[in-house]
């Protein structure tokens, strides 16, 4: 073995060395959703071009969908019903499995996927999404493409790109109690820069990330997206291989051995040579939350806006220069996405909701990443923690992390969220996004205003003790 864990999965991709420095490499799986699925699936039927191999196409009902309760094809999005509809008979027709509005394992598709095993170490995967990065969590190199690039990888099993260079991202040490995946990324994200991994495919790395559960890994690679990376990667070990065992697409019986045969060698060398080097110490990591429009834009929970903040930032969040974020007071708070919906989330969130109630005047919204995500929880009784303390209990599916359902908060309303993304409007006109952990958005929701959530596990253990 030689080399970094990219360099691996490359290579045994590479079907053709192309001049300018691309190659055609070999994707072996596509998923795709409802909010451009029908569009590249009709293309290509118009074209006469027949999918290479219908088995390794999946479709998600998960960015239009309503995730309010007892919902239907109909959405809130002008015309959204017909993306669905739309969707549903292009897949049926192309012989591509679907996961529909009310199939019992709908959901997001960065949590579907590897909840069924459709993602695998060292496999290529694509989606017309730009945190598909999110699966690069069990060691597969996978990434977010556009329509025609689907188009192209479905009809061929291959796909033209340049080759990104890579970038070791160490976190070393161990992490603080109260401090998350979601706060890694944060804090790397602030220190070095939306663009900081720009070009590269980042391999996250250390004693703090082989650490984390599997959940908390592919909420890191999840904003790989908003550090600019090409993907995110994190080499597949014991922890991989437990998740992964016994899930739907996974191998099984003798082939399930084979692979993890082949596995255990998807690492990078010791003396692998990577293109560019971070360090950080995952001790010093505090709880994060974003000031401005932007990822790059947080600090720590227990910090204040930076003196020399964009004004323009400023003036959109309606913060000061200075101005400290514990107390800044909300009017929503919503825990879901890709980034923090899977049940590890809602377990953390809920221990500090159960017997508390949210601030008079907070709209509080969960929304699970996916329905069997959904279905654990209620089976363990988070539904009802969630809803005795005031939160509204959905249906799975993107939601609100950028009103793709066409919901949205009200206009001008300050929220603090779970999702990955605090872009000007994002969740609504006007609204002001601060972005953060489940357990920071569940006691930020209980306080009325951006909060601590280490304090209220304090007063908590203090209570109990």
């Amino acid at each position: 073995m030689s080399g970094t864990l990219f360099d691996q999965i490359w290579d045994d991709h590479v079907v053709a060395t192309l001049p300018g420095g691309a190659a055609l490499i070999a994707i072996d799986r596509v998923l795709l959703h409802e909010r451009t699925g029908a569009a590249g699936l009709n293309s290509l039927r118009a074209a006469g071009r027949a999918i290479a191999d219908p088995a390794r196409v999946f479709a998600m009902m998960d960015h239009i969908v309503d995730t309010l309760p007892g919902r239907s094809d109909q959405t809130l999005v002008p015309g959204g019903q017909a993306f669905i509809t739309e969707t549903r008979a292009a897949a049926r027709a192309a012989g591509i499995t679907l996961f529909d509005v009310t199939d019992r394992d709908q959901g997001i598709m960065h949590v579907v996927s590897p909840e069924l095993g459709i993602v695998c170490p060292g496999l290529t995967l694509i989606a017309p999404d730009s945190h598909t990065c999110t699966q690069g969590a069990l060691g597969a190199l996978a990434w977010g493409i556009g329509s025609s690039e689907a188009e192209h990888a479905m009809a061929t099993g291959t796909l033209r790109i340049t080759r990104p260079k890579t970038l070791r991202v160490t976190f070393s040490g161990t992490l603080a109690t109260g401090v998350t995946a979601k706060d890694m990324m944060l804090a790397l994200i602030a220190e070095h820069g939306a663009g900081g991994g720009a070009g590269h495919v980042a391999e996250f790395a250390g004693d703090a990330v082989r650490g984390l559960d599997m959940e908390a890994r592919m909420t890191l690679c999840n904003m790989a997206t908003e550090f600019s990376a090409f993907a995110g990667l994190i080499a597949p070990d014991q922890v991989t291989f437990d998740w992964l065992k016994g899930r739907r697409y996974a191998p099984q019986g003798a082939a399930w051995d084979a692979a993890i045969r082949q596995w255990r060698a998807l690492r990078s060398a010791p003396d692998a040579r990577f293109d560019a080097q971070i360090m950080i110490d995952a001790a010093a990591i505090p709880p994060m939350v974003s000031w401005g429009t932007s990822p790059q834009s947080s600090v720590a929970i227990t910090g204040t806006v930076p003196a020399d903040a964009n004004p323009a930032m400023l003036a959109y969040m309606d913060l000061a220069a200075g101005a400290a974020l514990i107390g800044t007071r909300i009017d929503a708070a919503f825990i879901g996405s890709c980034t923090n919906a899977r049940l590890s989330d809602l377990r953390r969130a809920a221990a500090l909701l159960a017997g508390r109630s949210v601030a008079r005047g907070v709209r509080a919204i969960c929304v699970p990443g996916s329905s069997a995500v959904k279905r654990a929880a209620e089976a363990e009784g988070l539904d009802r923690v969630f809803v005795a303390a005031g939160f509204e209990w959905r249906e799975s599916g993107c939601s609100m992390c950028f009103f793709a359902g066409g919901e949205s908060f009200a206009e001008g309303t300050r929220v603090i969220s779970s999702t990955n993304r605090n872009f000007e409007s994002r969740q609504g006109l006007r609204v002001k996004t601060h972005i953060a952990s489940p357990e920071t958005v569940a006691a930020s929701a209980i306080a009325g205003a951006i909060a601590d959530p280490r304090k209220m596990t304090r007063q908590r253990v203090l209570a109990d003790g």
